[in-house]
């Protein structure tokens, strides 16, 4: 089983790469290629539920009685993830908006 710290680092990286992945995807729209915006959307998406399923392992430890000590690392990890999840809906919808008025 992973380490705390190295689970909240795999999920960093995950949804770090999730992040640039949906960027990569607007600027794919903004160049009118939607069909690479829609693939990297989709790699995005995978990058993101590796990060979920990672965290996913903890939440599973602390729903079993075994609760993590508090770990500012994890707290990041968890905040990476949000950042990704909003950052996917406005590029989601800013692609749209885009394809609308393209």
């Amino acid at each position: 089983m992973k380490s705390l710290e190295q689970t909240s680092f795999t999920i960093i990286a995950q949804a770090g790469s999730a992040k640039s992945t949906y960027l990569d995807a607007l600027e794919a729209a903004k160049q009118a290629d939607l069909p690479k915006a829609q693939a990297l959307l989709v790699e995005g998406d995978q990058l993101l539920r590796t990060a979920h399923q990672a965290h996913m392992e903890v939440i599973t430890q602390e729903a079993n009685g075994n609760t993590p000590p508090f770990s500012l690392l994890l707290v990041h990890a968890e905040d990476q993830i949000n950042t990704a999840e909003i950052i996917r809906i406005l590029v989601s919808e800013l692609i749209e908006l885009h394809t609308k008025t393209g």
